[in-house]
C-alpha cells in the first residue's frame, strides 16, 4: 500500500439540505467546486459539522458518492466513517474505497464512554477490516471519549493508521500527540482541527488543518497556507488573528447555524436544520446573517489583497 500523506488545508464540510432533510445534491455540488476553486489540499465530507450523526449509512454513502463524483479527482477525499458499531464502519470505510477516496476520517465510537482498551481495539478492527484504505483518527473530546497520547502511539505502528485529527483545542495535548508520535519513529501525520489554533499548530510540528472555515473561504486558508509556507510567519501569523472574530461569531449561535449562514453568504443555499433551534426574531437572524457575512467579505478582501503582494 502506497501511504497518502495528508497535509494542507483541508476543509470539513457542512451538508446542506432540501425541503425533506436529504443531502442537497446541487448545493453540495456547489460547494465542492467552491473549496476546490480556493486552492485548499482536500475535502472531508461526512464530518462531525456536517452532521454526520444525523445520517442513514445510505446518506453518508449518497453524501460520499456526490462529493467523489463533483471532485472528479481534482482533491483527495477523505469522508468520515465513524459509527458506534466497527461493522459499520467497516463498511462505509469500504464503500468510500470503491469511490476512489484517498483516507477516512474516524473517531472512537461516541455516546458510551470507552477506556483505552477498548478504543484501541475498536480502530484495530476497523484497521484490520479493511487493511489497504488509509485511515485518519480523531480525536474530539467534546463528543465523545478521548484517545490518549498512549493510545496514538501504539497505532501510529498500524500500516494503514496513518494520521490524526486533533479537534480537543488544547496545543498540549497537541504537542504531546506529536511529540510521542516523534518517540516512535513512526511515518504518522498530525493534523489539528481547530482553526484558532492553526500557525501555532504549524510552528509547532503539525503538517496541516482540517477545518470547518477551510470550506467557506478557502481562498483566505489557503494563502495563509501558502504564507506559512513561504517562511513569511509574521504575515500568516496575522491572517491568523484575523480569522478568529468570524470564528467566534458562528461559533456563539447554536451548532451549526452559524457555520451556515456563513456559508450561505457564499451564495450556497444550505436549506433546513436537522436538529431544532431557537427561533429567533427574525430581524436578530438577519442581524447574524448581517455580521457573518461581514466578516466572510473581510477575510475574502484580505485574501485577494494578498494575492497581489508578490511572495517570491
Amino acid at each position: 500500500m502506497q501511504v497518502y500523506k495528508p497535509q494542507g488545508v483541508y476543509a470539513a464540510m457542512m451538508t446542506p439540505l432540501d425541503d425533506r432533510r436529504e443531502p442537497l445534491e446541487a448545493s453540495l455540488r456547489a460547494y465542492t467546486d467552491l473549496c476546490i476553486g480556493g486552492g485548499i489540499q482536500g475535502l472531508f465530507p461526512v464530518s462531525s459539522v456536517g452532521e454526520f450523526v444525523h445520517f442513514s449509512l445510505n446518506q453518508k454513502k449518497r453524501i460520499i458518492d456526490i462529493v467523489c463524483d463533483q471532485s472528479n479527482g481534482r482533491l483527495p477525499v477523505v469522508p468520515g466513517a465513524a459509527d458506534t458499531n466497527p461493522d459499520r464502519c467497516i463498511e462505509l470505510t469500504a464503500h468510500a474505497q470503491s469511490r476512489g477516496c484517498s483516507a477516512v476520517v474516524v473517531c472512537p465510537p461516541y455516546f458510551y464512554p470507552l477506556d483505552d482498551d477498548r478504543i484501541e481495539r475498536h480502530f484495530r478492527k476497523l484497521a484490520a477490516g479493511v487493511p489497504d484504505m488509509p485511515i485518519i483518527l480523531y480525536n474530539i473530546p467534546m463528543f465523545t471519549s478521548p484517545i490518549s497520547h498512549e493510545v496514538i502511539a501504539r497505532l501510529s505502528h498500524v500500516p494503514n493508521i496513518i494520521g490524526l485529527k486533533d479537534s480537543s483545542g488544547s496545543m498540549i495535548d497537541l504537542m504531546n500527540f506529536m511529540d510521542r508520535v516523534r518517540l516512535e519513529e513512526a511515518n504518522f501525520t498530525v493534523l489539528t482541527g481547530r482553526e484558532e489554533t492553526f500557525v501555532p499548530a504549524l510552528m509547532g510540528g503539525a503538517q496541516g488543518c482540517m477545518v470547518v472555515i477551510s470550506g467557506i473561504v478557502p481562498e483566505f486558508m489557503s494563502t495563509l497556507y501558502r504564507l506559512w509556507q513561504r517562511q513569511h510567519v509574521d504575515a500568516a501569523l496575522m491572517l491568523q488573528y484575523e480569522l478568529l472574530g468570524l470564528v467566534r461569531d458562528m461559533a456563539a449561535l447554536p451548532f451549526p447555524v452559524g457555520f451556515k449562514l456563513a456559508l450561505e453568504s457564499r451564495g450556497i443555499p444550505m436549506g433546513p436544520f436537522l436538529q431544532p433551534v431557537p427561533q429567533d426574531d427574525p430581524s436578530q437572524r438577519a442581524a447574524d446573517r448581517s455580521r457573518i457575512g461581514k466578516r466572510v467579505q473581510r477575510l475574502l478582501t484580505i485574501s485577494q489583497k494578498a494575492k497581489e503582494v508578490d511572495l517570491s
